[in-house]
């Protein structure tokens, strides 16, 4: 009953931002916005405790402001995901400048396959739908489900909608694998906690669990590994940049080559992140153990 009800306001928004077009629903993110940090704050304490740890130098009004920031910011992403139905596959594909689309196009053609690595930064959804559009080659992208059975379901539908196809966190590491021995193209979002018994690496000076399993992917079948977000930009729009994360020079057994590669993969989420902190998601316990 519970998961029908929250379906139902889902599907209820979504209709809602119909009606007002997209230009004006993201000024209603202002609103949302209030509404998570100030009336009803949702992990306000866990999003403002991991700014001070990651930017020390800031004064306590500076992490409030941008703390409040980037929950407008999620309210964007979370307005921009309700309005899915209503986008067309050319403005999903012109709403991202990829500055080196050619560039990540040539690596493919290489024939060895591709890792496209991104986070949950901006709207991490339109990224990946964007960026499939642009290459004209459907991605498997690796998901976590959603809790609601009946929203994960119409995020699938919408994820897919121009051809990209899903594959479950959790089931996914031997389709993955075969996928890039494939030479195929598989995108995913690993940026978040790891698990309590998973590899450490320096984020923000501070030692953080990671997923090892992009890096030990990459590895495993000799694929390149392409890093890129997309930033979003005061008209709306996004911007990125795909980077190669170099593999050929690491040295050591398997195990020191994954840690390496992780801590590569995160030296460069944590540059990003430092030009725009507002546009992270904060708000979960990074630092928990």
């Amino acid at each position: 009953m519970t998961d029908r009800f929250e379906y139902i306001l889902f599907v209820g928004f979504s209709y809602f931002f119909r009606v007002l077009g997209l230009k004006l629903s993201r000024k209603f993110s202002i609103i949302l916005a209030l509404f998570f940090f100030y009336i009803i704050p949702i992990r306000k304490n866990v999003t403002i405790e991991n700014l001070t740890r990651a930017f020390p130098e800031y004064s306590s009004h500076k992490i409030k402001k941008i703390a409040f920031q980037c929950y407008q910011s999620f309210a964007i992403t979370l307005i921009e995901i309700l309005y899915l139905p209503w986008m067309t596959s050319e403005k999903m594909e012109k709403i991202i400048k990829i500055n080196n689309i050619n560039f990540v196009k040539e690596k493919y053609q290489q024939g060895d396959g591709l890792i496209l690595m991104s986070a949950h930064f901006a709207n991490w959804e339109y990224m990946a739908i964007s960026c499939g559009l642009q290459m004209q080659i459907p991605f498997s992208v690796v998901v976590k489900d959603q809790r609601n059975v009946l929203v994960n379901r119409w995020m699938n539908k919408y994820r897919t909608k121009w051809g990209n196809k899903i594959v479950p966190l959790g089931i996914s590491i031997r389709q993955i694998y075969k996928t890039l021995k494939e030479k195929k193209i598989v995108a995913m979002v690993a940026d978040q906690r790891g698990a309590r018994d998973g590899i450490r690496v320096n984020f923000f000076g501070r030692k953080a669990s990671v997923y090892a399993g992009p890096a030990m992917l990459a590895l495993k079948t000799q694929t390149p590994i392409l890093y890129g977000i997309a930033i979003r930009q005061p008209d709306y729009s996004y911007t990125s940049e795909f980077v190669e994360i170099q593999t050929k020079d690491l040295t050591g057994s398997d195990d020191e080559k994954i840690i390496e590669l992780s801590q590569r993969l995160t030296d460069y989420l944590e540059d990003i992140i430092r030009r725009n902190p507002e546009q992270w998601l904060w708000m979960h316990k990074r630092w928990k153990y």
